[in-house]
């Protein structure tokens, strides 16, 4: 079923139903719009954060201590 067909039967479906039951489907629809554009703000967060040069010193090899170092540290043998 295409977007438009699924859009006309959603639409004659809350035509039949009480006020109510059709404030409950517009609420529901809200709802899952703004998770979508949540989800769509996040996944383009995520886009810029992985593109940004930002967190490129994560990347570099760092300085590797051993349990030996950390124990000579604190006296632990």
């Amino acid at each position: 079923m295409d977007r438009l067909a699924i859009i006309e039967k959603t639409i004659s479906i809350i035509n039949k139903l009480p006020e109510r039951k059709a404030e409950e489907i517009s609420d529901f629809a809200d709802f899952l719009l703004m998770k979508y554009e949540e989800n769509l703000l996040n996944d383009a967060i995520a886009e810029l954060v992985d593109q940004s040069k930002a967190y490129d010193f994560l990347k570099e090899d760092e300085v590797m201590y051993s349990v030996s170092d950390i124990n000579i540290k604190y006296g632990n043998e």
